[in-house]
């Protein structure tokens, strides 16, 4: 169980991602397993794998999801998104919560990975949680832009908080 308050940023987005009980999910970058934990709180025979380049980070998330882990709901894995290898058409939601990737350069090449792996009628969901309203809008437009640019449907979603800024996601899905 969740040990102290959990980010709003964290559950608005496992609020949006709208799990269902046999979905397969794909968390890039989950740190230490906070929204993976939530998540599995929604899945009876689905799955989340999640990945993160650290070590540290992923001994974490096995610590705090051992049970699920043990229920096989949960995989967690030391792996960057572009070395990971997972199947076509693997998950029905793929997403990520403050990963810079996706707006600070070219995403290309991920974009690209994410799109074979999203099972057909599945979506991608880009989380940010920014330091001001000014940055809120040129992620969601820079997310936006990368994002469509490689055949997804995209929608911004925002969030109002008591932070200086709104909580952005970038919703995508294939045309």
């Amino acid at each position: 169980m969740t040990a102290g308050p959990i980010p709003e940023r964290l559950l608005w987005a496992v609020e949006t991602l709208q799990v269902g009980p046999a979905d397969r999910v794909l968390e890039i970058g989950c740190g230490r397993g906070v929204a993976a934990e939530l998540v599995c709180e929604r899945l009876t025979d689905g799955t989340i794998i999640a990945v993160d380049r650290s070590d540290k980070a992923i001994d974490a998330a096995r610590r705090r999801n051992a049970a699920n882990v043990a229920a096989g709901r949960a995989v967690f894995r030391v792996a960057a998104l572009e070395s990971s290898d997972f199947e076509d058409d693997s998950f029905e939601k793929i997403f990520a919560v403050n990963v810079n990737l996706f707006w600070t350069r070219s995403p290309a090449a991920e974009i690209g990975l994410l799109r074979r792996w999203l099972a057909p009628g599945g979506g991608l969901y880009l989380f940010y949680e920014p330091p001001d309203a000014g940055r809120a809008g040129e992620i969601a437009a820079k997310v936006d832009s990368a994002v469509s640019a490689h055949g997804l449907a995209t929608t911004v979603l925002t969030r109002r908080t008591s932070a200086p800024a709104p909580l952005v996601c970038v919703m995508a899905t294939p045309y």
